[in-house]
């Protein structure tokens, strides 16, 4: 695997650590207060949790198709995803 793919993967990932530590969060929230609007967070969060889920997947198994041009921006993108999980993560928190 290139580095690139490695570096991908590794985002990815981790956004799915963070996706799933806010559907526990969501989930708890809803099971205590049955509001709307932590459920549609579960459902947001879990739409995610598989698009990196097969994001991360396509990175190990496709990796010949990847040219190194579009690194840049897919890691761009990759790296947005992670901050604004992260503040959203801080802000869910407080």
């Amino acid at each position: 695997m290139e580095p690139n793919q490695l570096v991908l993967s590794a985002v990815s990932i981790t956004n799915m650590g963070i996706l799933g530590v806010l559907v526990c969060i969501f989930g708890r929230m809803y099971a205590h207060a049955r509001a709307q609007l932590p459920l549609g967070m579960v459902v947001v969060c879990v739409m995610l949790l598989l698009h990196n889920a097969m994001g991360a997947l396509s990175y190990f198994a496709s990796e010949a198709i990847f040219s190194p041009e579009i690194f840049p921006y897919m890691l761009g993108v990759g790296i947005a995803e992670l901050a604004g999980l992260v503040i959203l993560l801080r802000i869910t928190l407080d």
